[in-house]
């Protein structure tokens, strides 16, 4: 690799924070410090223009309305509100055909409206989702603007964590050093190998088949979750009258979809799909990614912190990973910033642990529950069947307890940080 191109008019050399990652968790980041007055540095090993392609990442997101509120108040919410479709229902059925959203649907579903918290979110949706190549190109153009300056590529060959400062050594020999670094590199964090941080977790032996359709009926803002006992099928709608799929299968039923020529595809797709909706007509090119748990065992060491994947990677069953990830950006922004007005050390214990503090809880539990829902949902065994649908149809009856799914799902729920309040650090 040719030495690292740096974009946007900032030096580099004297940064308060390095950002290993300038995905979607380490650009939020990135702009939530620079807001805050501190001098940011983003690293990463893919050219910003090659993050923007259409091939390069075929996932949706849904996006917690809290997460969306910290884009808005970042100055993001505008560029992405043309890609936002709003998610108004979440229908999850747990059987074979699309019971919850039929005109007699199957006992055994449940039923989200966004409705039902409208007085307590403003009127926002459960929900918006967006298309990550969308997300990625709103983050970067927000980036350059801010003058935030971006090495890339650029590769993490090793990092060195001393008494007063992270000491991060690119591919190309440039050797950067700030109070502080971040691993938000993803799951195989060179940063978090540098400071000594194991990782735990498992491979489900699942693959997410993930794709882009048209549908010829109007989706109406609704998303739909199928358990299906080889794993969920999700339909997630796009603005433009399309959806995004979330097909996971054993992982070699996974590379056979992926592979397999469009109308053979096609066949499978509608077989599950049903024709609730019309015909689905693929658009662009298939994806897919092996699922798996990994949790650091840490979140943070002297003179790092971990974000996003780099700490936490979840199963996709529940949409939640990303999200995870940004109320963590969220919430160290939050303590950095905090921090730098009180003239405190950034990269110090005392200040690093306030976020692993923060986030640890939760993060711990939201995982330990996707992975519960995999083992739960992803087969079956009739008595795991009955008792799944009888709590299921026992949620749908309880309006408190669908109020309090919906605000944990939408990321209002617990001690928020001020950007998603939606006020500004």
């Amino acid at each position: 690799m040719g030495r690292a191109r740096h974009i946007g008019p900032m030096d580099t050399t004297d940064p308060d924070v390095i950002i290993a990652g300038a995905g979607i968790a380490g650009a939020t980041l990135a702009l939530a410090l620079a807001q805050g007055g501190l001098r940011p540095l983003l690293i990463d090993p893919a050219p910003f223009e090659t993050q923007l392609a259409p091939t390069f990442d075929g996932r949706a997101s849904a996006i917690a309305y809290a997460a969306f509120r910290q884009w808005k108040t970042l100055g993001v919410g505008e560029a992405l509100a043309p890609h936002a479709q709003r998610i108004e229902q979440i229908l999850v059925t747990d059987g074979r055909t699309p019971g919850a959203a039929t005109p007699q649907p199957l006992p055994f579903h449940l039923r989200f409206d966004s409705g039902e918290i409208a007085d307590r979110s403003d009127g926002e949706p459960l929900g918006y989702l967006l298309e990550n190549r969308q997300i990625r190109a709103a983050l970067s153009q927000a980036v350059v603007e801010a003058g935030i300056p971006v090495l890339a590529p650029a590769r993490v060959a090793s990092a060195q964590f001393e008494k007063g400062a992270a000491v991060v050594t690119l591919e190309d020999g440039q050797v950067l050093r700030a109070p502080l670094a971040i691993g938000a590199e993803g799951r195989g964090s060179v940063l978090r190998k540098g400071a000594g941080i194991g990782a735990i977790g498992w491979d489900y032996r699942q693959t997410g088949v993930v794709a882009t359709v048209r549908l010829d009926r109007p989706h109406e803002g609704v998303a739909h979750e199928y358990f299906l006992p080889s794993g969920p099928f999700a339909i997630l709608p796009l603005t433009d009258n399309r959806a995004s799929l979330v097909w996971t299968e054993s992982t070699a039923r996974g590379a056979a979809l992926k592979s397999a020529r469009p109308e053979v595809f096609h066949a499978h797709l509608m077989r599950r799909f049903g024709a609730f909706l019309g015909q689905a007509r693929l658009e662009g090119p298939v994806f897919s990614y092996p699922l798996s748990l990994q949790l650091a065992e840490r979140f943070t060491a002297p003179r790092l912190a971990l974000l996003g994947d780099a700490a936490h990677g979840v199963h996709p069953i529940a949409g939640q990973g990303l999200n995870l990830g940004l109320k963590g950006a969220a919430a160290l922004a939050q303590v950095l910033v905090d921090a730098a007005r009180l003239g405190e050390d950034l990269g110090s214990e005392t200040v690093l642990e306030r976020y692993a503090r923060w986030r640890r809880f939760d993060t711990a539990m939201l995982s330990a529950g996707m992975d519960a829902f995999v083992h739960l949902f992803s087969n079956d065994n009739p008595l795991l069947r009955l008792a799944r649908g009888a709590g299921m149809a026992a949620v749908n009856r309880i309006a408190p307890a669908r109020t309090m799914f919906m605000q944990e799902a939408g990321g209002a729920f617990g001690d928020l940080p001020r950007l998603l309040r939606g006020e500004a650090l």
